[in-house]
């Protein structure tokens, strides 16, 4: 018997793409195989707004399916792009949010049964120090920092994903680590 092989994420998604383009309801399938993670990755960089900016992303990559290029991204890597920058838009809400999640993160106490009192204060504390780290960073750092933490790009579909060279997308990732783990009192990577 002859093994079945189901052709690999990136082909079934330029097919999808390509196929759209003449027949506009095979963009969907697209959808339903990527939404979710771009929607996890939006709602943990802007809270409840995910919902439209996921709708804006795949609304934007619907409009230019035409100029999708399978040989230099993938189309989780574009879709990332994407969603990207429709946050860049609403980056001031996503500053207030880190900001405000900063000054409450000692307000609020997240009681978890299991978890010792010093444990659940370490980490509300950390929380804190986290989102003022975050806000501090400038925007493209922070872009790249959290795809790669949050969407879990490679380094390569990052720089694919935001149209920036693979060094700069190293020197944004070093800078934003470096100055998270200053703001966290981490020490630095050997």
């Amino acid at each position: 018997m002859t093994e079945l092989r189901l052709p690999p994420a990136d082909s079934v998604d330029e097919a999808l793409i390509r196929e759209s383009i003449d027949v506009p309801e095979r963009f969907a399938p697209l959808f339903d195989r990527h939404a979710a993670a771009v929607h996890r990755y939006l709602s943990r960089r802007i809270g409840e707004p995910a919902d439209d900016l996921l709708a804006e992303t795949f609304l934007v990559a619907f409009r230019r399916r035409t100029s999708f290029e399978p040989i230099r991204l993938d189309a989780r890597a574009w879709l990332f792009g994407i969603a990207t920058n429709v946050l860049r838009r609403h980056v001031r809400q996503e500053e207030r949010r880190y900001r405000a999640m900063a000054r409450s993160a000692g307000l609020v106490a997240h009681v978890h049964v299991d978890e010792p009192t010093d444990d659940r204060l370490d980490a509300q504390a950390l929380r804190a120090a986290l989102a003022a780290a975050l806000a501090a960073l400038k925007p493209p750092d922070r872009d790249a920092l959290l795809l790669l933490a949050w969407a879990e790009l490679t380094y390569a579909e990052i720089a694919a994903a935001l149209g920036i060279p693979l060094g700069t997308v190293r020197s944004r990732i070093n800078r934003a680590r470096r100055l998270t783990r200053s703001a966290l009192d981490l020490p630095e990577e050997p």
